[in-house]
């Protein structure tokens, strides 16, 4: 992600010194970023020049103190409160006064990260999705220490790197890892319950969803570690919510060192030669999938909604922007009904007797009142 980033960054003009305590990681980015450069240009989306000179903005060092002069710090370590508390402090040692340090957390609270610093005011989350180079949406989180200065010349800033750029309050997740929670853990529960397998959930979210990966595809992508990790920490930080409750299948996988993609083996084989198991294509069945997960991530947005984690169109924006979904979450709600997303989620309620399946208050005072998100009924 940091490699990431930083290509960002100095494709709109900006020298950017990328540090990492690895020797081995920093080269790795170096190739990495010169490979990608190269297919850019093949690509004819850079000229030879842009990227040499995109390349020439960019430094490496293993020593933070290169930070000496800088005006933003983004740090995109490991997802642990206590390192990047330690970080952060030590940043603060080494940067100017007026220096912004940013976190590109995806769950941790921007608040403990700034908590720990002398001049927290300067502190602010700046998240971006991955690949950051293609990915718009860039989530911006003032901590209730930020001041406005810092908030506006990080909105600024982002915005100028032709980034959309939504802004949400310093809770779990944010936006996107709080509403997008129920896509994976749903579609675990449906999987665990023994209703469909991992293949058919998968054919059903894509092909009568319309979402661009299936759950399981895109958390082998993701790596279930990190998945897993995210759902915990966000789990944890809502005091155990059952809504966020992790799943033991992914904890096994994860255990089992089955992360995905990159460990050549997660829900499916990447190996060579590697046998598929083919979905069921029942037409009813993907559409009840498809309908039980789409209701539940509903729901989470407009819970987003009656906890002012942010307006209806900034989660709508978010979703669309920062994981691809095929419509905004509360669009689909107005044009499935209000009325009849709460009738799902009170059927589920109904049949698991479960604090997961309980409806938001806002759908179901909506639905009262004969409301929707973006029109009127």
């Amino acid at each position: 992600m940091g490699r990431g980033i930083a290509q960002v960054a100095a494709t709109f003009g900006h020298e950017v010194i990328l540090t990492d305590n690895s020797e081995k990681v920093i080269q790795e980015a170096r190739d990495h970023l010169l490979k990608i450069l190269n297919r850019l240009v093949e690509k004819g989306r850079l000229t030879d020049q842009e990227s040499v000179a995109i390349f020439g903005r960019i430094y490496f060092s293993q020593d933070q103190s290169a930070y000496e002069n800088c005006d933003l710090v983004i740090e995109a370590i490991v997802e642990k409160l206590a390192i990047k508390q330690s970080v952060f402090q030590k940043l603060e040692s080494i940067v100017r006064p007026d220096c912004i340090l940013a976190s590109n957390t995806s769950s941790l609270s921007i608040a403990s990260i700034a908590g720990g610093c002398q001049v927290p005011e300067r502190v602010i989350g700046i998240h971006f999705f991955n690949p950051a180079p293609l990915m718009k949406l860039v989530e911006i989180i003032p901590a209730i220490q930020t001041n406005s200065e810092t908030l506006q010349a990080s909105i600024d800033l982002i915005k100028s790197w032709e980034k959309t750029v939504v802004q949400t309050k310093d809770t779990p997740g944010f936006i996107v890892n709080r509403v997008a929670r129920p896509f994976y853990s749903e579609a675990l529960r449906i999987l665990e319950e023994g209703i469909a397998d991992v293949s058919t959930i998968d054919w059903a979210m894509t092909e009568i969803g319309g979402f661009r990966m299936g759950p399981f595809t895109l958390m082998d992508y993701i790596g279930n570690d990190v998945n897993y990790a995210v759902t915990e920490s966000v789990f944890h930080a809502f005091y155990y919510d059952p809504r966020y409750r992790p799943s033991f299948t992914q904890k096994r996988l994860t255990e089992a060192g089955w992360l995905g993609r990159k460990s050549k083996r997660g829900y499916y084989s990447y190996h060579e030669n590697a046998e598929t198991t083919s979905p069921q294509k029942d037409q009813a069945l993907g559409k009840l999938i498809v309908d039980r997960i789409v209701t539940m991530l509903i729901n989470e947005a407009a819970d987003a909604v009656f906890w002012q984690i942010a307006s209806a169109e900034a989660i709508d924006l978010a979703m669309t922007k920062g994981v691809n979904y095929p419509k905004g979450l509360l669009q689909w709600a107005d044009e499935i009904g209000i009325g009849e997303c709460v009738g799902r989620m009170d059927a589920l309620y109904h049949l698991y007797k479960e604090d997961r399946y309980r409806c938001s208050p806002l759908l179901r005072k909506m639905a009262d009142a004969g409301k929707t998100f973006f029109r009127e009924s």
